[in-house]
């Protein structure tokens, strides 16, 4: 009995999980942002990147 109530308590106190939680957690919210960020400036920086590669390929003078 006794051993089934150590038992008991190490699962308790243990919080591997609780940490992997957490970092799951952060990965996703800065997978958000990362897809925020490109869905609110996508078109500017295709139009930009755009225009870097016109004057990149543009013939030299």
């Amino acid at each position: 009995m006794l051993k089934l109530i150590a038992l008991v308590q190490a699962y308790n106190t243990k919080e591997d999980g609780a940490t992997a939680i957490e970092y799951a957690l952060i990965a996703a919210g800065i997978a958000l942002a990362i897809a925020g960020a490109v869905w609110a400036f996508g078109g500017e920086l295709t139009t930009k990147f755009d225009e870097m590669s016109d004057s990149l390929s543009a013939p030299a003078p």
